[in-house]
């Protein structure tokens, strides 16, 4: 990808959503995307919603719906997954 500094997630009118620097799409459904980027997992909530672009060159990603929430989760699993190894 081109840039390694962070990526940027924007969300227009609850409708639009754009973000940079994903490497890839873990789950999918009219109701959740799972999105992959450096940092881990981006799970994102809501209802209608459709990819419209996702390039894995670039990093590129976009979709249509009507979005509830954006859900960060790093690398490695979850907290409890980490502490009781």
């Amino acid at each position: 990808m081109e840039n390694n500094e962070g990526h940027i997630i924007s969300i227009e009118n609850r409708k639009r959503l754009t973000a940079t620097q994903i490497e890839a799409v873990e789950a999918f459904s009219a109701t959740q995307l799972v999105l992959s980027y450096a940092g881990g997992r981006i799970i994102v909530t809501g209802s209608d919603m459709k990819i419209t672009q996702f390039s894995k060159s670039t990093g590129a990603f976009s979709a249509n719906g009507l979005f509830a929430a954006v859900k960060y989760a790093q690398k490695g699993g979850s907290l409890k997954q980490r502490l009781f190894k």
